[in-house]
């Protein structure tokens, strides 16, 4: 779709030239920019002249730049003990777009845009990856993707943030991860997707632990950062359960240890925001995403550790 509001776009090629002025919107790929009138937005500010490194390998992991297209994540060659690769082309294949659109659409501007159905932000949740935003004082913060999104369309950033990076911690890419989608038709939008991730042997018991406890969803009072409740993103070695798409925003369980079923299935069911539109209604989404976390549980006791204790609440 033709933007006949914009007036000028703009191509940075420092920090310093990237201040955006009123009216200004961050361009990557515009995958979803230029799918539908945006009648406040006067300029474009083209990120992509900035050279920023697709990825990067750090001591501390991976990290991925804002503006690397999906299609060159999905090139990208894995450490040889990074179990959980796997779940980054099914992630970028839940999205079912095109190859054009794989070359265009960048892993930053997915998780920005903050759709529901963004499945490279399920993908960063689900590996506990924290965002690098550059702040308009010319520093940069660091928040949890999980923390990021807010709802449909909201983000935690600031007018005039912009998002650099993704960092992933090596524990997380270490462990193993699971993955289910359903839509209501063979190529329609997702309707919910849930995913995990969990140790499959000891080996993994050398990463971080978090810090939050609680006593049930909902109810854990843990050290978060932000306003979330739970144990914010200290990687350890028991079990995450990330829903999205089905949820305005990521819903994220974590247990220490691969809980039971009915531990599970209790959880999804106290949980009372579910995302309602043509895709699919709540009553459906909390349905199915019970019976894929049921599917999950199973899937990570064959592999991991059992048990049942709850960790850090619902965030």
């Amino acid at each position: 779709m033709d933007l006949v509001s914009v007036r000028t776009v703009r191509t940075p090629s420092h920090r310093d030239d990237l201040a955006l002025a009123p009216g200004e919107q961050p361009l990557a790929g515009g995958t979803w920019l230029y799918s539908e009138e945006q009648p406040d937005t006067t300029g474009l500010v083209d990120l992509t002249g900035l050279g920023w490194p697709d990825a990067e390998r750090t001591p501390d992991g991976l990290r991925l730049g804002a503006t690397c297209t999906l299609a060159a994540l999905l090139r990208l060659t894995p450490e040889p003990d990074w179990r959980a690769w796997p779940l980054v082309d099914r992630c970028v294949n839940a999205l079912l777009a095109s190859f054009k659109v794989w070359n265009a659409a960048t892993v930053g501007g997915n998780v920005a845009t903050a759709l529901p159905a963004g499945a490279v932000t399920a993908l960063l949740v689900t590996l506990d990856a924290t965002a690098v935003v550059w702040t308009t004082d010319g520093g940069e913060r660091r928040v949890p993707v999980a923390e990021l999104v807010t709802g449909p369309r909201t983000t935690t950033l600031a007018p005039g943030e912009v998002v650099r990076a993704f960092d992933v911690p090596a524990a997380a890419l270490r462990q193993e991860t699971g993955f289910r989608r359903v839509s209501l038709s063979p190529h329609g939008r997702t309707g919910t997707l849930v995913t995990a991730r969990w140790s499959s042997t000891d080996r993994d018991t050398d990463t971080d632990t978090g810090t939050g406890t609680g006593t049930a969803p909902g109810t854990g009072t843990g050290t978060a950062p932000g306003t979330g409740t739970g144990t914010g993103t200290g990687t350890d070695p028991g079990f995450v359960l990330v829903v999205t798409g089905g949820v305005p925003r990521p819903l994220v369980l974590r247990w220490d240890t691969v809980p039971s079923a009915d531990a599970v299935d209790a959880a999804l069911a106290d949980h009372d925001d579910w995302y309602d539109d043509p895709h699919g209604s709540p009553t459906w989404r909390r349905g199915v995403s019970r019976r894929f976390a049921a599917e999950l549980v199973a899937e990570a006791g064959a592999t991991g550790h059992s048990g049942s204790r709850w960790t850090g609440g619902v965030r």
